[in-house]
């Protein structure tokens, strides 16, 4: 379902997913997920709706689109794939350039409470980032925008969790509200593996022991 406060896209918490058969999953990972969480088309036509909504609230505005690898690369790529198609296609359009930061903080399934900051030179408006869960990373990342004194900074991001272990932050545009599952997948990593996974999947017990650090 979908509200209007900006929550995305709600998948419950009985939600199952999908049976892996039903989908293309590469063979060196079919022993180790469970289940297809959200498929790929799904994203892809969720991020348009996304890419829709950015450019409405921030026509006019020069943007610097910042990713936050490694996790954000595909989500990124697509959501600005969209928007450079809209920036084509209708009357309104957005100057826009692109920078990268990377974002350190998981060992294995859970967070290690240390954030490593990597890269970044010209930090200015948007950030894109693929999954909010606790929202430390995320307070982190913008104490450190502050610092080039922005004029706005909006933060886009595929999925984020409902968990007790928030924060509270809210990013501006959400994609999807998920369950506090661990996810894999749309470069979504475990341990720097399933980011060559198209579907954002749950992995198994099994997955996480084969590729646990």
């Amino acid at each position: 379902s979908t509200c209007s406060c900006g929550c995305g896209f709600q998948i419950s918490d009985e939600e199952q997913g999908y049976d892996l058969d039903l989908f293309c999953i590469p063979k060196h990972y079919v022993n180790d997920l469970e289940r297809v969480y959200i498929p790929h088309g799904l994203i892809l036509d969720r991020t348009e709706r996304l890419a829709r909504e950015i450019m409405r609230d921030m026509g006019g505005h020069h943007i610097v689109a910042l990713c936050v690898l490694k996790g954000g690369y595909k989500f990124f790529a697509d959501l600005l794939d969209y928007i450079k198609a809209l920036n084509r296609n209708s009357d309104r359009s957005i100057p826009m350039t692109v920078d990268f930061i990377r974002l350190k903080s998981y060992c294995n399934d859970q967070s290690t409470g240390e954030i490593k900051v990597i890269g970044g030179d010209d930090l200015s408006t948007l950030t894109g980032k693929d999954i909010i869960d606790t929202g430390k990373t995320m307070k982190t990342l913008l104490q450190l925008l502050r610092q080039y004194n922005p004029k706005m900074v909006k933060v886009a991001s595929l999925l984020v969790k409902r968990t007790p272990r928030s924060v509270g932050y809210r990013p501006d545009f959400v994609g999807f509200e998920v369950p506090d599952k661990f996810v894999v997948g749309y470069a979504l990593d475990y341990n720097e593996y399933f980011r060559d996974l198209n579907h954002i999947c749950v992995i198994s017990e099994a997955g996480k022991e084969k590729y646990k650090a």
